[in-house]
């Protein structure tokens, strides 16, 4: 009676972990990359930041831009933006904000053109696989009238992917790495770090970014890691979400002021809010309405 517990206790012990091999065996099938395929970029929405809701005629907000109607000096009940000049008129709520993006949108345009370029015309080119079982695309890129040549290696690794961009102009520099990253298998999240230029190869931003693509949410933010810098750990985050009414939102610390700047908008409507307790003198959110013109809270 004794022998056939223990039999009949052993053969359930060997069931079952026959089983969990079986299902064990078949998760991991099912999750396994195939490594024959070249690895899927992430989007340029993972590298790009999107300040489209807070420029002019398609170009970053700066006080030289603005309407000289809009500043008038001394006045107690208005904002002052980075030189101290007064900001005035009806729309001076998202006029604050939009200084403030502005200054990281600038830096995209002249500090990121080129590295930018390269992700944006990557996802349209077709990678050639390497003996070394990396993936190689290489293309020519041309941001105002000059032309470069960019490679990008993307290679899988035990965390996911990994990528590195060598960017070539001639004459002055050959496979200069301008920027990796790393991400995970399926996609949904992963880093950038940016070198600041090749005469100077020190490096000046890290991105990091998570996206949902099923429901079309995510957040990406630019930090600031120039080594010794004074704004270094500064940082602007962007993100996407499902909320209402305001669905887009950007985060901006100051490092060098210790200030923090919270934006939150429609991406439809383009009515938003803005604190700033350091600007504002208030923890107070201050609104604008669709027309981009002052509103108190609805």
């Amino acid at each position: 009676m004794k022998s056939r517990t223990s039999l009949t206790a052993i053969n359930l012990f060997l069931v079952l972990a026959l089983a969990i091999s079986v299902l064990t065996g078949c998760s991991g099938s099912k999750n396994k990359i195939d490594t024959s395929k070249p690895p899927v970029l992430p989007p340029q929405s993972t590298f790009v930041m999107d300040f489209n809701d807070f420029t002019q005629n398609g170009n970053p907000v700066t006080s030289s831009q603005l309407s000289p109607s809009l500043f008038v000096s001394q006045s107690p009940s208005s904002i002052s933006d980075s030189n101290g000049v007064y900001l005035l008129g009806d729309r001076s709520n998202w006029l604050f904000a939009a200084l403030n993006v502005g200054f990281w949108n600038l830096a995209g345009v002249f500090g990121l053109a080129v590295p930018a370029a390269s992700i944006v015309e990557s996802v349209k080119q077709t990678p050639v696989k390497q003996s070394d079982n990396s993936w190689v695309w290489t293309f020519s890129i041309t941001v105002q009238g000059v032309t470069y040549t960019a490679e990008l290696h993307g290679k899988y690794i035990s965390s996911g992917i990994r990528w590195d961009m060598f960017i070539t102009k001639d004459n002055e520099y050959t496979d200069f790495l301008w920027y990796y990253g790393e991400c995970n298998s399926n996609g949904t999240q992963g880093y950038w770090v940016l070198k600041e230029k090749p005469s100077k190869p020190d490096d000046l931003l890290r991105i990091d970014w998570h996206r949902n693509t099923v429901d079309e949410t995510g957040d990406i933010k630019y930090t600031n890691i120039v080594s010794g810098g004074s704004e270094n750990g500064g940082y602007i985050s962007f993100t996407v979400s499902k909320n209402e009414p305001y669905n887009r939102a950007y985060v901006i610390f100051n490092k060098g002021q210790n200030e923090t700047t919270s934006i939150e908008w429609n991406s439809s409507t383009k009515a938003g809010r803005v604190k700033d307790s350091v600007s504002f003198k208030d923890t107070d959110w201050h609104y604008w309405d669709s027309n981009l013109k002052n509103t108190t809270a609805s």
